[in-house]
């Protein structure tokens, strides 16, 4: 008896033992996994939430430039960015990627982040979650064959117009992204005005709404040109918008 229970009581603690050396392997697998899928951007997103604010919150502010690529406005202001050191975000329209490529390409190797913003534009607020998710499927597709291993890190609605498609969005590895500040330059009121609009209206951790495409932004790359200077001499830093 006495042997017995002592073999008894040797297996039931060496079974967790067995149990641990078993599970690590797995759990270092999953591990890789993770990060394997991290890397690639395709790990999902938290939740739905419609952020509007930068990643680090501070005296920070996040430049985001919708509706590019543009043949002209997109290359002046990759320089402009190029010349002050800044990164921002570049939300496409899938049409204008096609056109362009050659310019996701750049955008992507200067180190900014890619944002998916539909194909054509269109309000996708009564969109079931079937057209949103095959609609930005193909965004994705487009950007991908462009700029081949990029990253996209958000979605953006037309007109801020979300619907469903936050939940989707972030379903497929993507955060929602909206903004805080708007200097509506999307109907040009000259350059000194979109001067003053952005310095009036950043706040610390700011996300800014401004274009690089859709029209002539030619007022926006000189607004930009002007303003880094600007905000940095009043102790912003520049800052990607957060991921949840």
């Amino acid at each position: 008896m006495t042997t017995n229970t002592s073999v008894t009581a040797r297996s039931a603690v060496s079974r967790p033992r067995r149990l641990r050396r078993l599970a690590a392997p797995l759990l270092l697998a999953a591990g890789l996994c993770m990060s394997s899928l991290a890397a690639a951007g395709t790990v999902q997103a938290a939740d739905g939430t419609v952020v509007t604010s930068t990643q680090s919150g501070g005296r920070t502010v996040s430049f985001t430039f919708d509706d590019g690529p543009h043949p002209t406005h997109t290359p002046r202001l990759l320089e402009v960015l190029r010349k002050h050191n800044v990164k921002a975000t570049f939300c496409l329209w899938g049409d204008h990627v096609r056109q362009y490529p050659h310019l996701v390409s750049r955008i992507a190797a200067d180190g900014h982040r890619l944002c998916n913003h539909s194909m054509a534009h269109q309000d996708m607020g009564g969109w079931s979650q079937q057209q949103i998710r095959q609609n930005l499927e193909q965004v994705n597709n487009v950007i991908r064959q462009a700029a081949p291993g990029a990253q996209i890190t958000y979605f953006r609605a037309p007109y801020g117009s979300w619907g469903q498609s936050p939940q989707v969005a972030a379903s497929m590895g993507m955060q929602p992204l909206g903004w805080r500040t708007d200097i509506g330059d999307w109907q040009p009121p000259g350059t000194n005005e979109l001067v003053r609009r952005i310095m009036q209206r950043v706040t610390p951790g700011a996300v800014v709404l401004m274009h690089d495409g859709g029209g002539d932004r030619s007022q926006t790359v000189s607004a930009v040109d002007q303003t880094i200077p600007q905000l940095k001499a009043q102790g912003y830093t520049f800052d990607q918008p957060a991921v949840r």
